[in-house]
């Protein structure tokens, strides 16, 4: 947190402090809806993420008004984490795509269907 001292002209020469603090998020902070290694938690995501992860990305991508070669990777992953305020960093996001990347897929798209079922994905 920043601290801003404000000083006025007046003849009382008082000093006040003002809190800088960020923007309000649209949501509050909270974790994926389900696990990486949740991949039987939807077996029709899972069997798409295992057959055919291009068509995964795709989905993944147009459900984000994304091109659909932006579907798979860190960037659309990190995308996603700051439009829902899900904790994680940018590192995370690189070493999850890279060491996993049909899980971290299947965890979006689970995510997104429950986002979707729930009423708050936002386009």
């Amino acid at each position: 947190m920043f601290q801003c001292i404000v000083e006025y002209p007046d003849s009382t020469e008082q000093n006040q402090i003002m809190e800088v603090t960020s923007q309000p998020a649209p949501f509050e902070p909270r974790d994926f809806h389900s696990g990486l290694m949740s991949c039987c938690d939807d077996m029709g995501v899972c069997c798409c993420g295992l057959f055919c992860l291009p068509c995964l990305g795709c989905s993944i991508a147009s459900e984000m008004n994304e091109c659909c070669l932006c579907g798979l990777g860190m960037p659309i992953r990190s995308v996603y984490r700051t439009k829902y305020n899900i904790p994680g960093s940018m590192c995370n996001d690189w070493m999850v795509a890279y060491c996993c990347l049909g899980c971290a897929a299947c965890q979006m798209k689970r995510d997104i269907k429950i986002r979707k079922s729930n009423g708050t994905l936002k386009p």
